[in-house]
């Protein structure tokens, strides 16, 4: 018996062991990482530097970067990477960003542009000024050179760009993700959600992270009315809504943000004798806490706070875990006046904010044109 004991005591131990190195691996394989994204986007800089000094005053002749692009492919045989629209992507990576990121910040060494050498550390030598307020070198070198490439073809204003890298870092967008969210607009909606987070929330970073969570405008283009046979949207409920949402859950958690488990649509609450079903529950691991959304298809009405206030309340006191946060009420309506919102939310002691959401039918006419027929696609497959 006390062998066996000391058995499964070493057991524990190893376990214990065998997660803590394993933690310490996986803490060491990011740092690792996070260091190779900076050199190569220092590199990539450096040599988009060099071209663009050489290619852009005439040094080099006609289709240069194509001749030297196959030649590295000789000279390196295997190396990747270096393709001509990829060399031109670091001329473009370099010359965009160098008149901010010059502005910007103070260089730790003087670095005259020439054209016959390549500084290979030319970003990691840079130190912010103190007045650099709206860029993070930091966070300018976390995301990948893919990324960067993503946010430099479709946003033309720096503010959106350094919005869109800290949005793409905090979300863990991958680059094709980063580019679905640009040409949704993304940005313009991430943190403007209209809300009593400020005032309920009493940790300031959860506020901060609460806000980040959620949009002030959701696209559920999933969602095709003439699809499902309705002609009029002033016909459309908030059960087709729902049924449609539950049918695409995996779209809609790809839509609403990050971290996001469904737990359930219509979740039975009680008290009091009185029955309570809230229209969609999920409960957010980045928040720790569960984030209830009842949809409305018309105009915001203020009674749909009270109607969040019943359920938030009967969540904390029957359903939270006591680990977790209190939990986040989000009504989500089809159109809604943000500063009457804003004045009416504030007398409310719950989480809780005011989205709003497009179908595709809401779409721009150009845009939904440009979008291929369903019975077109439908014919296709």
């Amino acid at each position: 018996m006390a062998k066996e004991t000391l058995i499964q005591h070493n057991l524990a131990d190893y376990n214990i062991a065998v997660q803590t190195i394993k933690n310490a691996i996986l803490r060491s394989q990011y740092q690792a990482a996070k260091l190779v994204n900076r050199e190569m986007l220092s590199l990539y800089y450096g040599i988009g530097r060099y071209v663009s000094a050489n290619s852009r005053k005439g040094f080099w002749g006609t289709n240069a970067i194509e001749t030297i692009s196959e030649r590295l492919r000789k000279e390196l045989p295997g190396l990747k990477g270096f393709s001509t629209t990829s060399i031109k992507k670091m001329r473009q990576f370099y010359e965009q960003w160098e008149p901010v990121i010059n502005k910007s910040t103070a260089m730790a060494v003087n670095l005259p542009l020439t054209t016959d050498e390549i500084n290979i550390n030319s970003l990691l030598c840079v130190v912010p000024t103190a007045t650099a307020v709206d860029f993070n070198i930091e966070e300018f070198l976390e995301i990948s050179f893919s990324h960067h490439i993503e946010i430099l073809n479709k946003v033309t204003d720096i503010p959106t760009r350094n919005k869109y890298i800290h949005i793409a870092l905090d979300q863990k967008w991958p680059a094709k993700r980063l580019r679905e969210e640009i040409t949704k607009n993304a940005a313009e909606h991430y943190g403007a959600i209209t809300s009593n987070f400020g005032v309920t929330i009493k940790d300031s970073r959860d506020a901060i992270k609460a806000l980040n969570m959620f949009k002030d405008e959701y696209l559920l283009d999933f969602i095709n009315t003439e699809e499902i046979g309705i002609r009029d949207l002033a016909d459309i409920d908030e059960r087709v809504v729902e049924k449609e949402i539950i049918h695409n859950i995996k779209k809609f958690i790809m839509t609403f943000g990050r971290d996001f488990a469904f737990v359930g649509n219509q979740y039975h609450l009680e008290a009091f004798s009185e029955d309570f079903f809230p229209d969609l529950l999920f409960f957010n691991r980045e928040l720790n806490c569960l984030v209830v959304v009842e949809l409305k298809t018309g105009d915001f009405k203020p009674g749909y706070l009270a109607q969040l206030m019943t359920y938030l309340r009967i969540l904390d006191d029957k359903v939270k875990k006591p680990h977790e946060n209190p939990s986040i009420g989000i009504v989500l309506c089809k159109t809604a006046n943000k500063d009457f919102v804003e004045y009416v939310i504030q007398d409310y002691a719950k989480p809780m904010g005011v989205a709003t959401y497009r179908l595709s039918e809401d779409m721009p006419k150009k845009l939904r044109e440009a979008l291929p027929d369903v019975e077109e696609l439908k014919k296709l497959l």
